[in-house]
């Protein structure tokens, strides 16, 4: 019967608003007719109807999703036999559940206890039961809020009724809640992570966890171990991860400034209509299609690039250089941050290519009167004007390369070591994230815990990033009219 609750409740909402609509232009013709004028349109009319009865029946039926799992247990728990009340909270919980497969028709997991075997179908049906009472019980309650809703807007419609001021209240509230909720997430999560953060805290001072130089997150099993608080150092942690997004900057900064100045600039209208797609098309290629391509095209060449010069350099003065470029392997920070910055082009590029054609017409025009060549008016005009919006798009990108996950394990490895080297493997605060908290992990353990302080570090980080990269765009801002 659930399915017809859907088809009822939009003829209803359907119904309500053409009705409401028609009324109000009857009692607006009425009105006029008696020299008197309507404060709102027949639409507008129609649109508040609408909201009376779509508006409470959706609060019905929320409220009975939400409560209705927790008034069945109850029922079902309360009504159940002696034998089965007697059972361990585990096994009764797990003998309930049976039921209500039984009951729905489907075959049940376990029974816990032959005795209780006979027990199951009647309790299947008796499940059935209160589950079909409380589904007609909610489509009931949801039909008669609409249509009380319903009446309650007909019975208020008339000339003078501000219909339009209480639908715009109605968008108000709506957006408002939107806001409430968006802002609720983001306490969420930042009350979230403090609270896992203090707890690992409190086991790992922050000092040792700062600036600590091992990152081994182990529990210690022994005391001739190294113990939970002496491997949390996530230096090498951010070490990776700020290598690793200097590489991917130093490739994604010049060439998608440089393509977005020649499309906006040089290219003509052909080619601009052919290059920006294809550049734009970068940006919806997966993440993990860019770590395939890393880990099986890009990794084995840079490989076999620096193999090779080596080789060539073994033997000379710069042996010592030359047997260490001959033992780097497919996984490193070069790889990961050249295939990065390759999936930040389209960011950067997109980006300083609409900012740069919102830079006015004029200041490009009275440069050319000046004199000025194009590449003059470039550097010297659009440039300087464009600067904040750039550096938006370049505080876009670099926080996508400190978020980015996937390609870091595939192709920079997994191994934390403070170096800047960017033939070394390295790893990121990202990937180490997911690995404390991916398999069956004890919650409460540090080594868990310890993903919420990398979190909370991390959030810290981008926080400062972006307060400076607003400063900075502060003091260069200048007004164009």
């Amino acid at each position: 019967m659930s399915w017809l609750l859907l088809p009822l409740l939009f003829v209803l909402v359907a119904s309500a608003f053409v009705g409401a609509r028609a009324l109000a232009r009857h009692r607006g013709e009425q009105a006029r007719a008696e020299g008197q004028t309507s404060h709102s349109r027949p639409s507008q009319h129609g649109f508040y109807a609408l909201i009376w009865t779509a508006v409470p029946a959706l609060v019905i039926l929320i409220a009975a999703s939400v409560f209705s799992g927790g008034i069945e247990h109850r029922l079902l728990t309360a009504g159940a036999p002696e034998s089965v009340s007697q059972l361990e909270p585990f096994r009764r919980d797990a003998f309930f559940a049976d039921a209500r497969r039984v009951g729905a028709g489907q075959p049940a997991a376990q029974i816990w206890a032959a005795p209780l075997a006979g027990q199951l179908p009647p309790e299947g049906r008796r499940a059935a039961s209160i589950h079909q009472t409380l589904s007609v019980g909610g489509m009931v309650g949801a039909l008669l809020a609409s249509l009380m809703g319903g009446l309650f807007v007909f019975s208020q419609i008339r000339p003078d009724m501000r219909a339009r001021n209480r639908v715009e209240g109605w968008i108000v509230g709506l957006l408002f809640a939107c806001s409430v909720v968006a802002v609720l997430t983001t306490i969420g999560i930042i009350a979230s992570l403090l609270y896992d953060s203090v707890r690992f805290f409190s086991s790992v001072p922050v000092f040792d966890f700062l600036f600590g130089t091992k990152w081994s997150p182990q529990t210690a099993i022994r005391a001739d171990q190294v113990g939970s608080t002496g491997a949390f150092g996530a230096l090498p942690l951010f070490a990776g991860t700020f290598l690793i997004m200097a590489i991917a900057m130093l490739v994604a900064a010049p060439v998608g400034l440089f393509s977005a100045i020649y499309l906006s600039e040089y290219a003509s209208p052909t080619a601009r209509a052919l290059i920006k797609p294809a550049l734009e098309v970068l940006a919806g290629v997966p993440t993990v299609v860019y770590g395939f391509f890393a880990a099986l095209t890009v990794g084995p060449a840079f490989r076999a690039f620096f193999n090779g010069l080596g080789a060539q350099l073994a033997g000379g003065p710069l042996d010592g250089i030359g047997h260490y470029l001959m033992l780097v392997q497919n996984q490193m920070a070069l790889v990961a941050g050249a295939v990065m910055g390759i999936m930040l082009i389209p960011f950067v590029s997109s980006l300083s290519d609409d900012i740069i054609n919102a830079v006015p017409q004029s200041l490009r025009d009275g440069s050319y009167a000046m004199g000025a060549t194009k590449s003059e008016t470039v550097t010297r005009v659009l440039l300087p004007a464009a600067l904040p919006g750039v550096a938006g798009a370049m505080l876009l990108a670099m926080s996508r390369a400190i978020g980015e996950t996937m390609i870091v394990t595939m192709a920079a490895g997994l191994a934390a070591k403070l170096t800047i080297n960017p033939l070394d493997t390295v790893t990121t605060v990202t990937v180490q994230i997911v690995t404390l908290l991916t398999g069956d992990q004890e919650f409460n353990s540090p080594k868990t815990l310890a993903a919420f302080g990398l979190g909370l570090t991390l959030f810290l980080v981008t926080l400062a990033l972006n307060i400076v990269a607003q400063r900075i765009v502060q003091t260069y801002r200048q007004q164009y009219d």
